[in-house]
């Protein structure tokens, strides 16, 4: 984020055009992180449940969690950082944790995070501070959940947002608009099939995010080209990754130099650059994700391509 974008970005919603409030959401340009919670990840933490077994048997090494560090953080900024610079999509990824007494969960990426609790918390308290702003909460991967742990974690949701939370709806009901006069800010989608048992919850296959899983940029962009021609038009949102993700040789060959220092510092540009060519709309970017988001302008980027479609609008209104 270039210095001093932040304070504008942390209401672009509200500051929108109002031919853009009527849009549907998902058609507009959105800027979301990738692994948003990864700012903090705890060393001492046992190794999570996402990891397979040889690493588990590795990091019984101090040194080996302090280079996982190194591959499991995505992001520099806290979750109120990145709101107030403009991101407005959350990729969560949550577990319980072994020997915890209860049901709390956390997020989790390699090692342990935050609690999902005190991430929600920091959530709602900008969106009553910004009651224009909505956001997108993808929980999207579970790990050493049963379903208890599932209704602990559901209920939590219901208890931090309340009323803020949007009922399952069309996908292209759902305008700024149509939030603002609910008074809603908030979209949940829930990768599990408790999801059917409260209004609240949206599917997760609302919310597709096709994942190149490559560490070459040039098939990355291939691959957003490519998923993004084969976007449903209608029913659903819409991520576009724009993320490389390390292979195990590519972890073993930087080991200290970690991820943003391997694949993210040198390929940002192109990335970014690949975001300035897009188009917001039906068959368009919708959603689009990425690491360390405050390394480049990304968020602002974003929200710029939303200009497009606000002239798109305008010239067939004169035209009409």
């Amino acid at each position: 984020m270039a210095e001093g974008s932040s304070s504008s970005q942390a209401d672009w919603m509200g500051s929108l055009a109002p031919a853009l409030s009527a849009f549907p959401l998902a058609h507009l340009a959105i800027p979301g992180s990738h692994d948003s919670f990864s700012y903090w990840v705890d060393e001492k933490s046992p190794v999570g449940p996402d990891q397979a077994t040889a690493i588990k048997h590795l990091a019984k090494i101090s040194l080996v969690k302090k280079l996982m560090k190194k591959w499991s953080v995505t992001q520099n900024l806290t979750f109120k950082e990145q709101l107030e610079g403009g991101i407005r999509y959350f990729d969560l990824r949550v577990s319980s944790k072994p020997g915890d007494v209860g049901q709390e969960i956390y997020f989790i990426h390699g090692l342990f995070g935050i609690k999902v609790w005190d991430g929600l918390m920091e959530i709602n308290t900008f969106l009553t501070q910004h009651p224009k702003e909505v956001i997108f909460l993808d929980f999207n991967h579970f790990y050493a959940m049963g379903d208890q742990h599932h209704i602990y974690l559901i209920n939590k949701i219901r208890e931090a947002f309340g009323s803020k939370l949007c009922t399952m709806e069309h996908v292209e009901n759902v305008t700024l608009q149509y939030l603002w006069e609910k008074s809603q800010q908030v979209l949940i989608f829930y990768h599990y099939p408790l999801y059917q048992e409260y209004p609240f919850l949206w599917p997760g296959n609302k919310m597709p995010a096709p994942w190149a899983n490559t560490t070459n940029v040039h098939k990355l962009l291939q691959f957003l080209e490519t998923t993004l021609g084969e976007r449903a038009q209608h029913g659903t949102f819409h991520v576009s990754q724009a993320i490389l993700t390390p292979r195990v040789k590519t972890i073993a060959r930087h080991l200290i130099r970690g991820l943003k220092n391997t694949l993210v510092h040198r390929n940002l540009p192109m990335i970014l650059n690949w975001v300035k060519t897009q188009k917001p709309g039906v068959m368009g970017v919708n959603i689009i994700t990425s690491d360390f988001v405050e390394l480049v302008d990304f968020a602002a980027t974003v929200i710029a391509l939303n200009n497009l479609l606000l002239e798109r609008h305008r010239a067939v209104t004169k035209s009409g």
